[in-house]
């Protein structure tokens, strides 16, 4: 929602650097690139439920933080806070996924599931120019502290635990209770050592299993380009096409239809292609029919001196490319690995793109200076090609990959 407004909070806080006008939107990424190493090893630790309801309270407090920043500083330190805390629902939400649905229908739900993290950053900065243009940027944190800190009461009470281990000993606790039995002891030490065991989880998946590695790296690229386009966007079309904060946000529309259209793709058809792909093989269901629908990001020239509408229906394509690299990306590794560790594997995954979120927009600026917007974007078309062979040589050697070298987790 922030992203149309960088330019009123900088007039505001009296800075002109196009670089911290960038950090301004993409530091909040940064935050999911911590936040998922702390709360998807805890949820499988002490349980899902536990962990969104302490996340939600503190995502909450640091918006408001961000609401009333007094100075710069004040105001990126509180954005960065809100993305570690908002972090919680993108690293655990894989977890919770596959503690409740069979692995033949995940594709479906995965897609409804990405509906609000995806769709958000497409949506959100149509309604934040509007709401900035009219009542000021601090109003876009305000309404959303109001909205949020609304819902979290609610979540709480009508939300319930999903992980089967913390669901099977608070069970067993009650029943011995029930009973006058003494309650299960658990050592000190054996505690830390499964915090321990769950914290490192996600670095170990990252840097010990190729699986995770590479796909982490693609949507990193990926999800690095589309934070480019949302940081740029509101300066090129202010300058360029003369649009008001309000009608900036609404230069996000064809990123947010085609991020929509990608969803009810991936949603139809991933499970039934994995369901006919299984049954070529007798029934026998694997991670690796999730990547037919892997497919390339397509990125045009948006910044060419064209008609305001030609950049617009490109973001389309860009959004749709977004969604057929995301989507089954996280399924496969939500697949692969379970409900014991899927929530570690997305937290490995969303931490090296949320990387790329974070820093490659801070690169745009000077690059976009040097090369202008069409070579600058033409490099970025060329890279995007360089990655075609990525989902082939998952389709080809990815099971290879997976049962060479199994983790002790």
């Amino acid at each position: 929602m922030f992203a149309p407004t960088a330019s009123q909070l900088m007039e505001e806080f009296d800075f002109s650097s196009t670089l911290l006008s960038s950090l301004a939107v993409s530091i909040y990424v940064a935050g999911f690139a911590i936040g998922p190493l702390i709360w998807a090893p805890l949820s499988e630790a002490y349980g899902r439920l536990t962990i969104y309801a302490i996340s939600s309270v503190l995502f909450v407090a640091f918006i408001v933080g961000s609401a009333f920043a007094t100075e710069l500083g004040m105001f990126l330190a509180f954005r960065l806070l809100s993305g570690c805390g908002g972090a919680a629902s993108l690293a655990c939400s894989g977890g919770t996924l596959a503690d409740v649905i069979p692995k033949r229908e995940r594709g479906k739900w995965m897609a409804l599931l990405a509906i609000g993290p995806i769709m958000g950053p497409t949506i959100g900065p149509i309604i934040g120019g509007f709401v900035s243009q009219y009542i000021g940027w601090r109003w876009i944190f305000r309404l959303m502290a109001i909205m949020f800190g609304a819902l979290v009461p609610l979540a709480v009470l009508y939300l319930r635990e999903t992980y089967a281990p913390v669901i099977l000993f608070r069970r067993e606790t009650r029943r011995r209770k029930a009973k006058g039995l003494p309650p299960l002891s658990i050592a000190r030490s054996e505690i830390t050592t499964k915090l321990k065991r769950s914290i490192l989880r996600p670095f170990k998946l990252l840097f010990l299993s190729p699986v995770v590695l590479f796909l982490a790296l693609y949507a990193a690229f990926c999800f690095g380009l589309m934070f480019l386009l949302f940081t740029t966007f509101s300066g090129v079309f202010k300058r360029q096409y003369g649009f008001s904060a309000g009608i900036t946000g609404l230069a996000y529309i064809g990123m947010g239809v085609g991020t929509l259209g990608g969803l009810i793709v991936q949603g139809k058809f991933s499970d039934k292609i994995m369901h006919q792909r299984a049954a070529k093989r007798g029934g026998d269901v694997k991670p690796e029919d999730r990547i037919p629908l892997m497919g390339l990001l397509l990125l045009d020239d948006p910044y060419a001196k064209t008609h305001w509408i030609v950049p617009i229906m490109g973001s389309t394509f860009v959004g749709i490319g977004f969604i057929f690299i995301m989507m089954p990306s996280m399924v496969y590794l939500v697949d692969c690995f379970g409900p014991e560790a899927a929530a570690s594997a997305l937290a490995a995954h969303t931490v090296l793109r949320s990387i790329a979120g974070a820093f490659l927009p801070l690169a745009g600026p000077k690059m976009y200076e040097s090369l202008g917007y069409g070579w600058g974007n033409s490099l970025l078309g060329f890279l995007s090609l360089a990655m075609v062979p990525i989902p082939w040589y998952f389709m080809l050697y990815g099971e290879q990959m997976r049962l060479k070298r199994k983790l002790v987790l």
